[in-house]
């Protein structure tokens, strides 16, 4: 044993970092750092597609604009499915690391492998069978469901590796190759900025042509993500025998994974409401779903990076959990915390103070921009609490706390936002929409900081109670049991 960590990996992978002794601070940078840009990154599929198809000339730009929204929530829903496997199977595969069991977290790997396969067959004909119908049933506007159809159409044959590339990546994050999982989403992300123009506007293609870059894309990552675990320098291999189904693995993956699928697919479902509620205050208006479109990628812009912050240090956090080094898992926290909070206030003070530039990223209309600058403020105005809700909460997952994890992913979403938003639009119209977003994401945030406060020192306790019984693990300030201190 070498620093917490087992002696064969770092004689197989000494460029990996050392999890179990390495300076705090700058793990969590190097872990943290290419999650925080892959997420950017990923992010850029989508704002890519938005800010291309914007500039089309006149109402086809607006229109185009509207569909992407439309789409978006099918898109999530793919994504999900990814996060439930990847999310939920790299802390499971790093706590057996952490306790020494390779072989068993190659199993995990594997079993994760096949999943996530089976996975992206049915979606992907789901979404070429069902897709117009889907579209209708999440409120699209008439006069957008044909550039929606569309595209659409062209995306679903490229969800099984959208499923490929999300739930791969966190399997190379948990190797400490953030640096590798980030480029696997900038390698697509920019043959997708690339592709865009040449496909929407020099082959006349329009919104099906940003689709069909996307899924280009998003094929030659699945490729490079895959292609990494056939390195000699991966700790997790594609083998056959481990691909044999375990029912206890896939459920472990799958409780664990629970939590970031449901923050993802009630992110689907929060905007198909957004959607139906807007249609039945406008009246199936093009300018208002093309302004939510806008607000609700300005959203990701704040959730995304909170979201790499808090899975880019899963490793660190589960690793050192697993191994029952209270002080690493504490010290790492702290870390996170402030970092998420000052992240979190200072886009929140952007948010309120000069929303237009949300709209001037998109090349929004003047209408579409006027809407923008008054409904944002509200909108927004709950996400310097995204720093407990994004990251605190995948700090839950990342200490297999798959309960509290669950509750927490649907209370912001399902518990409150959903309804709230069907009430507030019905006492305060379109204002009420826009609204119940900020007043959700404020009291889900309270209650996820105060959750995560409350919970966090006992469940470290109990870790290092449990181990100490057993005889393994470190102590409260890291050392290893068995060994003079």
């Amino acid at each position: 044993m070498n620093n917490g960590v087992p002696a064969d990996v770092h004689t197989e992978k000494r460029a990996a970092p050392d999890l179990g002794g390495g300076p705090l601070p700058k793990l969590v940078a190097q872990l943290a750092l290419p999650a925080i840009a892959a997420q950017l990154i990923n992010l850029l599929y989508n704002l890519v597609d938005r800010i291309y198809v914007g500039a089309l000339p006149g109402e086809e730009g607006t229109d185009a604009l509207a569909a992407l929204g439309v789409v978006f929530p099918v898109t999530l829903i793919v994504t999900a499915f990814g996060y439930l496997v990847g999310l939920g199977g790299a802390p499971v595969a790093n706590m057996r690391m952490g306790e020494g069991k390779r072989e068993e977290a190659n199993k995990v790997f594997c079993n994760a492998f096949v999943m996530l396969s089976a996975f992206g067959a049915l979606l992907t004909v789901f979404v070429l069978t069902a897709g117009d119908a889907l579209l209708v049933a999440f409120g699209a506007p008439g006069d957008c469901f044909s550039y929606a159809s569309e595209y659409l159409f062209a995306y679903g044959f490229g969800s099984i590796f959208v499923i490929l590339v999300v739930g791969l990546n966190p399997f190379i994050t948990a190797q400490g190759r953030s640096v590798t999982a980030m480029l696997t989403v900038l390698f697509g992300a920019a043959l997708n900025i690339a592709l865009d123009p040449l496909f929407i506007y020099a082959f006349g293609l329009g919104v099906r042509g940003a689709a069909i870059a996307t899924v280009i894309s998003q094929a030659a990552s699945a490729v490079w993500a895959l292609a990494f675990f056939f390195r000699k320098s991966s700790t997790f291999r594609l083998r056959a025998a481990d691909m044999r189904p375990r029912a206890k693995i896939m459920l472990s993956v799958l409780a664990l994974g629970l939590s970031p699928f449901i923050m993802t697919a009630t992110e689907s479902a929060v905007q198909i409401v957004f959607n139906v509620n807007l249609k039945l205050a406008t009246g199936g208006s093009s300018d208002h779903t093309a302004a939510l479109t806008v607000m609700m990628s300005a959203l990701q812009m704040v959730s995304m990076p909170l979201n790499g912050l808090g899975t880019g240090v899963q490793p660190l956090v589960s690793y050192n959990y697993g191994a029952g080094n209270a002080d690493r898992v504490k010290r790492t926290v702290k870390i996170i915390t402030v970092a998420a909070l000052i992240y979190s206030s200072s886009v929140w003070l952007l948010s309120l103070l000069a929303p237009q530039i949300y709209a001037f990223i998109f090349g929004a209309s003047a209408e579409v921009t006027e809407l923008v600058i008054e409904y944002t403020p509200f909108f927004m105005m709950g996400t310097i609490m995204f720093f407990a809700q994004m990251t605190l909460q995948n700090t839950f997952v990342a200490l297999g706390q798959a309960k509290i994890s669950v509750f927490l992913a649907c209370l912001r979403k399902v518990i409150l936002l959903i309804p709230l938003c069907f009430m507030l639009s019905h006492f305060l119209g379109t204002f009420g929409v826009f609204l119940s977003e900020g007043v959700a994401d404020v009291t889900a945030g309270i209650v996820t900081a105060l959750s995560f406060f409350i919970a966090f020192p006992r469940i470290v306790r109990k870790r290092v109670a449990f181990l100490s019984e057993s005889g393994g693990g470190k102590d409260a300030e890291g050392t290893e049991r068995g060994e003079e201190k």
